[in-house]
């Protein structure tokens, strides 16, 4: 017999959150893992004592977390989205008949509370990984990855004084046929101080960027259908953003010309689980911010009670001094150098105990001094031989070329380039290549496909840091609650492991050499 559905709503009604969420609901899982009460204290100096009661700030980083586990990076998408989900008005404590917060409110708490509390959550949910076996500590991988800001290139702004405007036009920028027709869009407000509008680039810099530029016009201009597009030649030295100053002019190979920040992120090799991310320009090179990233989560992890004991990185956190600060804190790095590198000239043998080079026919080339290269900043160290040396060599025309004696300089940091390079060629060091390629590369991926890193929906550098860190936050609150693996183990347990067998294996060899004592004696 066929049935008819006739629907009349009732007057009143008899309804549990709880009774209609499954048991095995990832929110109400989430709900039972994870105890924000710590944020009350944290928060309470931020609320004045008076006036209309604000977001429970508990309520404020559930609402955040469910963006990035949603993938909505919209405010205002967010409320809409959790306002039709049964099981997140579970998570976050209201009941179907309760107003949600207006979605700018989400805004200015996210404004109101500083970075160092997103980050003291992050590590919050990093101990309940830890104390769960799924960071092990003594590996971690480091990357980084451009975001794009919440800024357009079309609103970019000439970092120079306004009587010197036409000039500096026709002495930096290359004009091309796309570029005569280029929209301009005028920013609604100019954020920037008085600091960031001034030009700051020397004239060799900016006769470096008017070399690129016209060679990337040239490029785009016999571009198929270039002709129907306009195009901006643009360097952080001669531009910047009036919407969002923070934000930096960054370009990877085969993609468009972006203003970006930088994420840097660091992953433990054993389960994937993010131990570090920050926000940094994006005009900035990786091998310089690595420092700061090292100090960080060494603290972290040792707060954690694990030891880091392997650094694995890609080739654009190579430098000397990145290698000698690891080896100074401790670590081994597995960073592959530059392929610029050189040990010194082809064919120069080094004799490291008298520090200098025999040259192919054996002449010593010996030290001088050691000085800072003025273009790269670097530390190096300075050889040169005796031009009476030289003097009826065979190979002095092919050798010296144009002057009359043999000098070159060599990198200070030439021991730690050597103890790296083997480290990398080893069978540990493959090892380590494939296994930073197979764990923080793919959970980049994640974070900016689908866990709402694919643009910063903020302004500052300041307010991308909380982005970061709360992308993070439940991309390790996904993997916790899914994790069913046995406990890893951590550095410290290993250490103690060695350290137990090593007196056990002392024991047993003192215990038979007093049987053979005995057993001579009788």
């Amino acid at each position: 017999m066929q049935g008819k559905k006739d629907y009349q709503e009732k007057l009143f009604a008899q309804f549990q959150l709880s009774e209609r969420i499954p048991k095995n609901n990832f929110y109400r899982g989430l709900r039972g893992a994870i105890d924000l009460d710590f944020l009350y204290p944290l928060t309470k100096d931020y609320y004045g004592q008076s006036g209309q009661k604000s977001i429970d700030p508990v309520v404020f980083f559930k609402l955040c977390l469910v963006g990035y586990l949603e993938n909505l990076i919209s405010d205002r998408k967010l409320i809409d989205h959790c306002s039709l989900r049964l099981d997140i008005l579970y998570f976050i404590g209201y009941d179907i008949d309760e107003e949600l917060p207006w979605h700018s409110t989400i805004s200015r708490t996210r404004n109101l509370f500083p970075e160092a509390l997103f980050e003291e959550v992050f590590t919050g949910v990093l101990s309940l990984c830890v104390e769960k076996g799924m960071v092990s500590g003594h590996t971690q991988a480091i990357d980084s990855a451009p975001v794009k800001a919440n800024a357009s290139m079309d609103t970019l702004e000439l970092k120079v004084p306004e009587e010197d405007l036409e000039e500096h036009l026709r002495r930096v920028r290359a004009i091309s046929s796309m570029d005569k027709e280029t929209p301009h869009r005028k920013s609604k407000g100019d954020r920037s101080d008085k600091g960031q509008r001034g030009i700051t680039a020397s004239k060799k810099e900016l006769d470096a960027i008017k070399g690129r530029n016209k060679k990337w016009a040239k490029d785009q201009d016999q571009r198929p259908g270039a002709g129907n597009k306009g195009s901006k030649y643009t360097s952080n030295k001669t531009h910047y953003s009036p919407t969002d100053p923070d934000a930096r002019i960054s370009v990877k190979p085969g993609k468009a010309r972006k203003l970006n920040y930088l994420s840097q992120l660091s992953v433990d090799t054993a389960h994937h689980v993010i131990t570090d991310i920050r926000a940094y320009h994006a005009d900035g090179k990786d091998n310089q911010q690595l420092p700061d990233i090292v100090r960080r989560l060494k603290k972290r992890l040792w707060k954690q009670g694990l030891v880091w004991k392997n650094c694995v990185a890609d080739t654009g956190y190579s430098s000397g001094e990145n290698y000698a600060f690891l080896e100074a804190k401790g670590l081994k790095s597995f960073i592959p150098p530059h392929g610029t590198y050189k040990g010194g000239p082809d064919g120069f043998v080094y004799v490291e105990e008298q520090d200098f080079y025999l040259c192919p026919q054996g002449k010593v080339v010996p030290f001088k001094k050691v000085f800072l290269d003025s273009r790269t900043k670097t530390k190096k160290k300075s050889y040169r031989a005796s031009s009476k040396i030289c003097k009826g060599c065979p190979l002095r025309s092919t050798c010296l070329g144009k002057v009359n004696e043999k000098q070159f300089s060599v990198t200070y940091y030439r021991e730690e380039y050597e103890r790296n390079i083997e480290r990398v060629n080893s069978k540990e060091g493959r090892y380590m290549k494939g296994k930073r390629q197979s764990t923080v590369e793919p959970v980049f991926g994640t974070l900016t496909q689908f866990m709402g890193l694919r643009k910063i929906n903020t302004i500052g550098i300041g307010q991308a840091n909380k982005v970061m860190h709360l992308s993070a936050i439940a991309y390790n609150l996904k993997k916790y609650l899914k994790f069913v693996q046995k406990r890893s183990k951590s550095g410290v347990g290993q250490l103690a492991f060695k350290v137990f067998v090593k007196s056990v294996v002392q024991d047993l060899f003192s215990a038979l050499l007093r049987h053979r004592k005995l057993t001579l004696i009788y």
